[in-house]
């Protein structure tokens, strides 16, 4: 009987964090470049367009739209993850070359990054 009572403690705590973590997107900052690697496969399998608005991240899954804020000017852009990076240290999101320039950067901008539904 005690273990029963146990159990559904146990249950209705795991269902209640499970829930709590699902409506807290993710979210990061740190230092985001700009690539644009022009006819070249992405990690997904993807052409990398330069013009698209997608992104490379090391560990979010491909398809996962982040919007992208840039921290100086208040601009931010949704983008698709599809490829893998970067691979500097410091740094948390490449974007390609129409993002960037949709938050108003070319080279390297401090961002804040926040997973969409």
């Amino acid at each position: 009987m005690l273990a029963r009572g146990i159990s559904r403690i146990l249950f209705a705590s795991f269902a209640f964090t499970t829930t709590a973590l699902a409506d807290n997107r993710p979210s990061m900052s740190g230092i985001a470049s700009v690539y644009g690697y022009r006819g070249e496969k992405t990690a997904s399998g993807e052409m990398a367009r330069p013009r698209g608005l997608t992104a490379a991240h090391r560990s979010l899954p491909f398809g996962t739209k982040v919007r992208v804020t840039h921290k100086r000017t208040g601009k931010s852009v949704v983008v698709r993850i599809n490829d893998r990076g970067p691979f500097i240290k410091g740094r948390v999101i490449d974007l390609t070359p129409r993002a960037a320039s949709a938050i108003g950067f070319s080279g390297l901008a401090p961002v804040d990054l926040k997973v969409e539904n």
